[in-house]
């Protein structure tokens, strides 16, 4: 299972554009040994985040899944909210950003990316 979005992935996802912010939820598996390399990629992010107007809304680890198929036993949450679709694939094609994404592919075993969006 891939860790990180494709091209196409990514162009399903501009295409898919209602305009306004987007918060993404990552639901995070870490590989054996992955953790020191995500905390690494989490204090690294900060300046690409503020560079495209993002914030981290929550992270945190999982604990007691109260309903859930097997399987879905995620280490970890992250939610990071951003001024539009746009901001966050700018900042995934950055090429300074570019320099830190092998600290989260190295990191997670399996991870879920998904874009939300606020009811209105």
């Amino acid at each position: 299972m891939s860790v990180d979005p494709t091209g196409n992935d990514l162009k399903r996802y501009l295409a898919e554009d209602e305009g306004g912010p987007v918060v993404m939820l990552n639901l995070l598996r870490f590989a054996p040994d992955g953790r020191p390399s995500y905390d690494q990629y989490a204090r690294d992010i900060g300046p690409h985040l503020k560079k495209v107007g993002a914030r981290v809304v929550y992270i945190g680890d999982t604990s007691t899944a109260l309903v859930a198929p097997d399987g879905f036993d995620w280490d970890a949450v992250l939610l990071v909210e951003y001024p539009s679709r746009a901001a966050f694939s700018a900042m995934v094609a950055d090429p300074d950003y570019q320099t830190i994404t092998h600290l989260r592919t190295e990191a997670l075993s399996e991870a879920v990316l998904q874009a939300t969006t606020p009811r209105r």
